[in-house]
C-alpha cells in the first residue's frame, strides 16, 4: 500500500466522521431556541445531572444539523458514487449511519457533561481529554451498536486503522479551533 492510498483512507475516514464533528455546533445554535434543560434542573447526589448547557432544543437541533450535513454529503457523493456514497453505503444504511454518528456525538457529549458534574466541575470548566473526545467515543459506540461492520470496515480493518488514528490525533486541534471561533463570535462563554 502506497502513501496516496493511506492518504485516501485518512481523507475518507475524516469525511465520513463530519456529521459527528458538527453536531455540537448545531446544538449550540439550536440550544438558544428553547430554555428547557435536559435534566429539568434536577440534581443527583447534590449536583446537577447535566447542567444548564444541555437543552432539549440543542439536543434535537444538533442531531438534525448533523443529519442535514451528512445528507448533504450523500447528495454531493451521489454525483460520483451512487452505490456506496463515498463510504456511507447503500442509501437507507447511510441515513442510519449518519443518524447514529450524529446522535452518538451528542450522547457522548451528554455523558461528558454528566461525568464533569460528578467530578464537581462546573459548566465551562476545562476537562482535558474528556472535552475533546467524549463525542468521538459516543459516536463510535452508538454507531458500532447498530452498524458494527461499517465501523470495523471503515476505521479498524487493515490499513483503515490509519483513519481512526488520524481522527484521534487531529480531534484536539479541531475541537479547540471550533471553540475559539465560537468564543470569538459570541456563541460560547469560554474558548475551550
Amino acid at each position: 500500500m502506497d502513501f496516496m492510498e493511506i492518504l485516501t483512507i485518512i481523507a475518507l475516514g475524516f469525511w465520513l466522521f463530519i456529521p459527528a464533528m458538527l453536531v455540537n455546533t448545531g446544538a449550540v445554535f439550536a440550544g438558544k431556541l428553547c430554555s428547557v434543560k435536559m435534566d429539568f434542573g434536577k440534581t443527583w447526589k447534590g449536583k446537577r445531572i447535566l447542567g444548564d448547557g444541555k437543552s432539549w432544543s440543542g439536543f434535537i437541533g444538533g442531531i438534525a444539523f448533523g443529519v442535514f450535513i451528512g445528507m448533504m454529503q450523500v447528495l454531493l457523493a451521489s454525483n460520483w458514487d451512487s452505490d456506496n456514497y463515498w463510504g456511507y453505503g447503500p442509501y437507507w444504511d447511510n441515513l442510519g449511519i449518519i443518524f447514529c454518528l450524529s446522535f452518538g456525538g451528542l450522547f457522548g457529549d451528554l455523558c461528558g457533561a454528566f461525568t464533569k458534574r460528578r467530578l464537581g466541575l462546573e459548566r465551562g470548566e476545562k476537562a482535558p481529554i474528556l472535552d475533546q473526545y467524549d463525542f468521538v467515543a459516543g459516536a463510535f459506540i452508538i454507531t458500532s451498536i447498530f452498524y458494527p461492520n461499517w465501523v470495523y470496515e471503515t476505521y479498524f480493518e487493515g490499513a483503515n486503522i490509519a483513519a481512526f488514528i488520524f481522527l484521534l490525533l487531529i480531534m484536539w486541534g479541531i475541537h479547540r479551533s471550533f471553540n475559539i471561533l465560537g468564543y470569538k463570535i459570541g456563541v460560547k462563554n469560554e474558548p475551550w
